[in-house]
């Protein structure tokens, strides 16, 4: 069921929670009587007061279809700064045409994990696309998004997709061609940390995923990633400072990244020699309306409608423009899209481990397999 159609069961199950863009929402509520009879008039009328009325639970502020001026706080991860730049122009020209409303927004970027403990520490977003299911999900289990989001958008929420990459030096010099070369001694790896990063967390399960699916067992790919990780100097806040180290610094033989954030260095005038390894792990990146936000600004219309335009052709050709893999089949189809993106043989999912909260449990949480990793490092 997606999020615009609003059916009569959700809406009995949330009676504080109206969604003001669905008219099927109201005609269907003939059950509920006199409170959801004074929540429309309110919203019909303009009423900007922010109460009930009764004294009980707060009502949402006015809908943003009363102001001539609308401005909705986008949060993402850092990696997509350059396609939703690219994108929002294009929603806000449409909404304006359509509902002769200017829309403006806040952008805000940085490595997912930060970005999500920022909104759950009070950033407003109305909006996030986040690098993982699992940052969403703790923003959820915060109050801030109502369970079942990624119901209510095509795609279970995912909007945005990669694999990894590994980038090398101009004539790959250390000779590394797959997983398994970057765990040779001499070998300089730069990646994010994951404890800051979704993009990072990405890399290390992309690691792991290369030992598992060509048939070893979990004491093999923990060796493997000790290995690996003991060839890192350094590990950055987020993807994109991985990047900056790797090509502004110079620093290390090879990264790890998104094969997105590698074409987006390509566009900008970078040479860079690149391996999308045959088997690889697929990096999906969901987006959500963040509930509480929106009904506290009155921006939940338009947040809703700027979540659905980028699941549309038009922003979807935006993300393969910039090195995103398209959920769009149309897109993905296409002859450009097929050309621009080497195909995966062998393509792991989060669900092969058990989904992100069972992945963050085992890996990622304090004494987890990362931890005991990095306390083995060689100092």
């Amino acid at each position: 069921m997606k999020f615009w159609q609003h059916p009569l069961k959700q809406i009995q199950n949330r009676p504080y929670r109206f969604r003001l863009n669905s008219l099927k929402g109201f005609v269907s509520l003939t059950l509920v009587g006199a409170i959801l009879s004074v929540a429309l008039a309110a919203c019909s009328g303009g009423n900007s007061s922010s109460n009930s009325g009764d004294g009980s639970t707060p009502a949402a502020s006015p809908v943003a279809a009363n102001k001539s001026n609308v401005e909705i706080t986008l949060v993402s991860f850092a990696v997509t700064k350059a396609a939703h730049e690219a994108i929002i122009p294009k929603f806000v020209e449409k909404w304006k045409q359509e509902h002769n409303q200017t829309v403006t927004f806040k952008q805000s970027y940085g490595g997912s994990g930060s970005q999500t403990r920022a909104v759950i520490d009070g950033l407003e977003a109305d909006v996030v696309h986040l690098a993982l299911a699992g940052d969403t999900e703790k923003i959820q289990k915060a109050g801030l998004i109502e369970a079942g989001w990624e119901t209510e958008v095509p795609n279970n929420g995912i909007v945005s997709k990669s694999v990894a990459a590994i980038v090398t030096r101009e004539g790959n010099p250390k000779n590394i061609k797959t997983w398994t070369d970057l765990s040779k001694e001499g070998v300089k790896l730069i990646t994010a940390d994951p404890k800051t990063s979704g993009v990072a967390k990405w890399n290390f399960l992309a690691l792991w995923n290369a030992v598992i699916k060509t048939g070893g067992d979990e004491a093999k790919a923990t060796e493997f990633i000790t290995k690996v990780y003991n060839n890192v100097p350094l590990l950055t806040k987020d993807a994109r400072e991985a990047t900056d180290a790797f090509f502004k610094q110079g620093q290390g033989d090879a990264l790890i990244n998104y094969e997105n954030e590698i074409v987006l260095a390509q566009q900008k005038g970078e040479k860079v020699n690149y391996i999308v390894p045959d088997v690889n792990i697929s990096i999906d990146n969901p987006v959500a309306v963040v509930d509480k936000n929106v009904d506290k600004h009155g921006t939940r219309e338009v947040a809703e409608a700027f979540v659905k335009y980028l699941y549309t052709p038009e922003a979807q050709q935006e993300f393969a423009k910039l090195g995103f893999r398209p959920v769009d089949e149309t897109v993905a189809q296409t002859k450009e899209v097929k050309d621009k993106f080497p195909s995966v043989k062998t393509l792991g999912t989060v669900k092969d481990y058990g989904g992100w909260s069972e992945i963050d449990k085992k890996f990622f949480a304090e004494g987890g397999v990362f931890d005991k990793i990095q306390a083995q490092k060689k100092k």
